[in-house]
């Protein structure tokens, strides 16, 4: 099934900020974890064609069991698109035996007006960027 989800928030610091929160690697595990959970990088690739893959694994894993294990949530993200302090365009696949995970989510990042992604995770860049 297709499914669309969108959010966005404004973000009290430069596009190029934001943009170096989006392509650096201790950034990203910082601040991309929905809350109650934490993430690490496995690989690294910060170009257009290169991604990474992120293990996420659930603080408290009874609240919430996971797509890839009980405890986690493993998803390899690609770069399809890196505009500096413009915009970046990810594409997500999580590992999932369960078919309601399956497919891929496009995630676009847009900077020049600080629009993009999900709640939790903006926040999180928020709180990150605007400390910088």
């Amino acid at each position: 099934m297709d499914r669309i989800d969108s959010g966005s928030r404004t973000i009290a610091a430069p596009p190029e900020t934001v943009y170096r929160a989006l392509l650096d690697r201790e950034s990203l595990e910082s601040w991309l974890p929905p809350e109650g959970m934490r993430g690490r990088i496995e690989h690294w690739d910060p170009r257009p064609g290169g991604g990474f893959r992120m293990i996420l694994t659930y603080l408290d894993a009874s609240a919430a069991p996971g797509k890839s294990s009980d405890a986690t949530d493993v998803v390899e993200v690609g770069f399809a698109e890196l505009v500096p302090a413009e915009r970046v365009v990810q594409r997500a696949v999580f590992e999932s035996e369960d078919p309601a995970f399956a497919g891929t989510m496009t995630m676009t990042w847009s900077l020049a007006d600080h629009e993009a992604g999900i709640a939790s995770s903006l926040a999180n860049l928020a709180s990150f960027a605007e400390t910088r």
